[in-house]
């Protein structure tokens, strides 16, 4: 059953194009066409904390660090800048500022903590930066992957931290794997790995018939099994399931009435948030037959829910 808990009235001037809930579910941001990026105390009044103003063009993505890095907040926008935003006192300013993309840059997230304070971009240019903060002298380095999707990328998820097989050895500490997951304007997924400090293309998956929108790799739930949802503008959302990471096989989730442009998965991984054009956000769960069904679904902005 899913219920409306309370609605924000956040005085953006324009469109809001995305809202992110922090680490710890007390604040919520929330980035506008209006070139700003809003903060909000959600457990106390939905109090605005801080107005954050340095972007010249719509904010298009918002995320969060892991709270062991400090209260950090980064944005995108097609400013063609990336910035980081930092708490300090109650107040917000800039952290670092990221301006080597050529285009409009659409996407940002986090990487699992367990890798550092990583962030990944993804733009309109093309390709994937992957910003890493270097703690010994306090600067950022930046690694680029050109021409990542053709035409641009619209969309980057980090695949959770995943010890490889075997998980542990007696004589050495576990290396953990980063590997990433995009979607581009080239109707492609495509699954990215690093390896000796550069990142490679470890396979594209060709299914989607229009722009890739979204992309969202699942948490793991401590199984070494993958699951990456995707979905398109050819109104269709795919679930992606691989044992390596290496061979994927596709299933299609639904075909929607409109233009699909979010996922999103649950904390453990086993519901997934879909949101489109259709106005409606529906949460979808795997039988134990292995069909996905969907569970419930709410309009938006109006607080119809509807549960099948």
């Amino acid at each position: 059953m899913v219920t409306l808990l309370q609605t924000i009235d956040t005085g953006h001037e324009d469109m809001i194009h995305d809202a992110e809930v922090d680490y710890y579910g007390l604040r919520l941001a929330t980035c506008s066409s209006d070139n700003s990026v809003k903060v909000y105390d959600i457990k106390n009044g939905n109090t605005l904390l801080d107005d954050l103003k340095g972007h010249f063009g719509p904010v298009w993505q918002i995320a969060w660090s892991h709270p062991k890095f400090g209260n950090l907040l980064a944005s995108c926008s097609y400013d063609k800048k990336v910035i980081i935003w930092k708490e300090s006192n109650g107040k917000w300013g800039k952290y670092y500022e990221y301006a080597n993309h050529d285009s409009s840059v659409n996407s940002v997230q986090f990487a699992p903590d367990e890798f550092g304070l990583i962030l990944s971009c993804g733009s309109s240019d093309g390709s994937i930066s992957i910003l890493t903060y270097i703690r010994e002298n306090n600067s950022w380095d930046a690694k680029k992957i050109q021409n990542a999707h053709a035409i641009g990328c619209n969309a980057v998820c980090w695949a959770p931290a995943i010890y490889p097989e075997p998980a542990f050895d007696n004589n050495s500490e576990p290396n953990l794997k980063k590997m990433l997951v995009s979607g581009g304007c080239d109707n492609l997924v495509k699954i990215w790995k690093e390896e000796q400090d550069r990142w490679i293309e470890v396979c594209k998956l060709e299914v989607h018939s229009d722009w890739v929108r979204d992309v969202a790799w699942a948490p793991s739930a401590g199984l070494h099994r993958h699951i990456i949802a995707s979905c398109s503008q050819d109104r269709r959302v795919i679930i992606w399931t691989s044992d390596d990471a290496i061979t994927w096989n596709s299933t299609v989730l639904h075909t929607f009435d409109d233009v699909i442009w979010n996922v999103s998965w649950s904390l453990n991984g086993n519901i997934l948030a879909v949101s489109g054009g259709d106005n409606k956000i529906s949460l979808w769960k795997q039988s134990l037959e292995g069909n996905w069904q969907c569970i419930s679904d709410v309009a938006k902005g109006q607080g119809q829910i509807n549960n099948q």
